[in-house]
């Protein structure tokens, strides 16, 4: 008789994965090794300063360091936004245009994004009169049996649209509410203090997994 394979949750920040204890090399984790700083309604990780408007793209941005898995909580030091700095509006500009090509998973899928919004969009090119008329709303083609990760805030499970139901995610609507140094979910009126406390706020909603951003 086979015996069960016990998979653990690894505890480390922007991880979450599941693993073994036998199938957990060195490397085997990408995660952030010091908390977040919200500040002015952006959201920060101190550790690789990478920041966003948009709470589900924060949480999306992959971890600067690599290890092994643990159950283990880790202790996250107090931090503290750092000053801001005076940026010329060219040098702002250059950055922005930088990151939307090469870090932002939102431009990158063509969803408007609150980091980049104020982009100048190219005109799209004049279509006949013929293309105006026969063209209408362009339709995903999704293979049911691919898997995909769901971007509901909260649930980040992998799927495929096969299984997919309408209590197949559990998630919070949400938003995310960061005040007077509390963290929660507007939807399930649930608020804490630490960071780590509020990944771990359970989901207080069903529905089906959607594997795209809410834009």
């Amino acid at each position: 008789m086979e015996q069960e394979v016990v998979r653990l949750r690894c505890q480390r920040i922007g991880c979450n994965a599941t693993f073994t204890d036998d199938d957990n090399p060195e490397g085997s984790c990408q995660y952030h090794d010091a908390g977040p700083i919200f500040h002015d309604g952006i959201k920060e990780w101190s550790c690789c300063k990478k920041r966003s408007h948009d709470f589900t793209l924060f949480l999306e941005i992959p971890g600067c360091k690599t290890g092994k898995h643990t159950t283990e909580k880790p202790v996250l030091s107090k931090t503290t936004p750092s000053p801001k700095k005076p940026i010329s509006a060219p040098a702002a500009a250059m950055a922005t245009n930088l990151s939307s090509k090469e870090s932002c998973p939102r431009c990158k899928q063509g969803f408007f994004c609150s980091d980049h919004g104020s982009q100048v969009k190219q005109p799209a090119p004049a279509r006949s009169s013929a293309s105006q008329g026969s063209s209408g709303p362009r339709t995903k083609i999704v293979d049911i049996n691919q898997p995909q990760t769901c971007r509901n805030q909260g649930c980040g499970k992998t799927f495929k649209e096969k299984d997919n139901h309408e209590i197949a995610c559990s998630y919070h609507p949400g938003p995310a509410v960061f005040h007077d140094r509390l963290r929660g979910w507007k939807c399930c009126d649930v608020h804490v203090k630490e960071f780590d406390e509020f990944m771990t706020i359970p989901p207080c909603t069903k529905g089906w997994h959607n594997a795209d951003p809410v834009s």
